[in-house]
Order: structure tokens, then sequence, then C-alpha cells
């Protein structure tokens, strides 16, 4: 073995170990989310929601009737407080979810320590992947293994990126860890594979650009996907509570989903990331077919990836032309967000492993 063999060799050592430590303080950072959650306050929207509504708050203002004393001659019966979901018109957005304005210290005490640990295991993640380059001396995502750790990367730094700009977005901590350790976990267990050089066909500056496109796009929507889930359980919750003859929601609901922020907020987030990261899938495709005619010598040959990268673009298509000009907005949008995002996964996973293609990764 050559000297420049074994230092790429010590070098994918040392990418496993970085990837492995990653995985280590992640688990600490979801302790810490999951602290945060429990000790945490509950939203604002969650406390508001225990406000008068009009109809109470326009009750004979003389006497009134608090948790059964009476006080005066005469008693106003209190509805059932109404769930605030939105702010009024023209004015921002009231902040909300763990680690929003009023939270409790202690809550907010775990909520600084979780993303101090996310912070960490995300440099370490970082180093992994840049000495997985390193060992193979080109882009890191050449196999499924390479992607998904890149792409777990990607998807913590646009987390990091969202807090920079203070944007209260501290609500996606526990989601994002939780399913980038087991994106990590799936990758270091079944998608692992050896440091190698790639095919002919794809060594071209078109691997940096189509794919780091491909992967940051899907970390983009995948923080709509997760926005739009909550959304559907925070929705069902508010509805439950705005009925007071139906079933109301348990302890349980009560306590998880009044630490999420409102059903609009979500609503809002899931949308205008999907409708900011559209453009950029839509790059995506077109710099693909570039880079098809090139390696080809055809821009577009209805290859299962080419074909389903087609699909998850028109899935998002209608998403946003739903939004936008047939006013649908909440469950049904959801749901079709949601459905696009699907595509976007067996695109990945069940084409790059189940189907026999020019871009699948069988075998691996």
């Amino acid at each position: 073995m050559n000297i420049a063999a074994a230092a790429n060799e010590t070098l994918a050592h040392n990418s496993n170990l970085l990837v492995y430590s990653a995985m280590a303080v992640y688990t600490l950072a979801f302790v810490a989310h999951m602290a945060e959650w429990v000790f945490g306050s509950r939203s604002k929207v969650g406390r508001t929601a225990a406000a008068l509504t009009a109809n109470a708050t326009a009750a004979a203002p003389a006497t009134i009737t608090v948790r059964g004393a009476q006080q005066g001659g005469g008693t106003a019966v209190l509805e059932r407080p109404q769930v605030i979901t939105k702010t009024a018109a023209g004015s921002r957005d009231v902040p909300d979810g763990p680690g929003a304005a009023g939270g409790t210290e202690k809550g907010d005490l775990y909520g600084r320590i979780a993303i101090s640990l996310t912070v960490l295991a995300w440099a370490l993640h970082v180093g992994g992947v840049l000495t997985r380059a390193l060992s193979v001396q080109r882009a890191p995502w050449g196999n499924m293994y390479e992607f998904s750790t890149t792409f777990a990367a990607v998807a913590v730094g646009v987390y990091l990126v969202l807090l920079t700009l203070k944007k209260n977005v501290r609500w996606l901590g526990l989601p994002l860890v939780t399913t980038v350790l087991l994106d990590l976990g799936l990758a270091v267990s079944v998608l692992y594979t050896a440091s190698d050089q790639l095919v002919p066909a794809l060594h071209s500056y078109w691997l940096w650009i189509h794919v780091s496109c491909a992967i940051l796009s899907g970390a983009v929507l995948y923080m709509g996907a997760v926005a739009t889930v909550l959304f559907l359980f925070r929705d069902r919750y508010e509805a439950k509570l705005a009925d007071p003859a139906g079933k109301q929601p348990g302890a349980f609901a009560r306590s998880v989903l009044e630490r999420l922020p409102s059903a609009a907020s979500l609503d809002k987030f899931a949308y205008r990331v999907n409708a900011t990261v559209f453009p950029l899938w839509t790059f995506t495709i077109i710099a693909g077919a570039i880079w098809a005619g090139a390696a080809w010598g055809r821009y577009w040959g209805w290859d299962p990836k080419e074909v389903w990268s087609f699909i998850t673009w028109v899935a998002y298509a209608c998403y946003l032309h739903a939004r936008a000009t047939a006013g649908w907005k909440g469950r049904k949008a959801a749901w079709l967000g949601l459905i696009a995002f699907g595509c976007y996964l067996f695109n990945y996973y069940g084409v790059n492993i189940f189907v026999q293609g020019l871009h699948s990764y069988a075998g691996v």
C-alpha cells in the first residue's frame, strides 16, 4: 500500500469517527431538547388561549362570577375562551413555541444547552463530511451514504442559520435532531459504502452544481414537511378546543401541542419555505438535464430518477399553484405538500435502492 492510499484510508477512518462522535452529541442535544419541552413554558399562543372572548368581555361589568365566587348582586356567564392564532392586521407574528418570549427560566436554560450541543454536533458532523471528501478527493456525495450524511449536515446548518437570523424556529430542534439521528443511523448501518472513486461519467463540475442544489433543496423541503406535519396536529388540537360540545384534548396532547406555535404560524412557515426553495429545485432539474447531455449525450431519457424528479416538481408546483390561485389553505394544502415531499423521499430512497437505472445505487 502506497503512502497516498494509506493517508486516504486514515482520513476515511477519521471521517467515520467524527460522524459517530456527532451522533453521540446529537443524542445529548435530543435529551436537552426534550427537557426544554418538558420544563419549558407553553407557547405564547397557548397562553393567550385563556383570554376572554369578545362576548365575555362585553358582559355586564358591574358583577361577574369568578370560579363560583359571586361579586355584587348579579352574575355574568363567561363563554369558553377562543383560541387566538393570529395577531392584528398589519402587526408582526406573535412569538410562540419553545424558546419564545415569556418562557420559563429553566426551559430557556435547557433550550440554550440544546442549541449549544446541536452546534457542537454539527461542527463534528461537518468535519466528518469534509474529511470524507479529502479521503476520496472529490465532492462527498458520490453514493447514498455520502449523500445522507451531507443532507443531514445541511439540514442542521439551515436550522442554525435561521436561528442566527433571529427566526423563531427553536420548535424545529426536537424533530430535526430526532430525524438527523435516524438518518445517520441508517447511513452508518445500512447505506455505508467504503471510500471509492466515481464512475467516469460522473467526473464533472456539474456534480458540484447539480447535487449540491439537490441537497440544499431537499433540506429546506424537509423543513417545510416537518412544519406541515406539526401543523396537522396543532390544527386538529385547536379545532377541538374551539368546539365546546366535542371531545376535548387529553392532558398529554395539551402538554405537547401547547408548546408548538399556532396552526396559522406553522402553515405560513411551511408555505414560505416551500415557495422559497421551489426555484432552486427547478434549477436542480435543469442542471441535471444539462449534465446528462454532457455525460450521456441526451438531456432527457425518462430514467426513473429523472421521472420522479419531475413528478416531485409537478407535485410542489400543484401545491404552490393551489395556495396562490385556488385559495387552498390549511389541511387540504398540507396534505398536498406532504404528498409532494413523499415523492421527494421515494425519488431518493425508492429509486436509488429498488429501481435500476443510470442514477440508482442498487446494492449499496
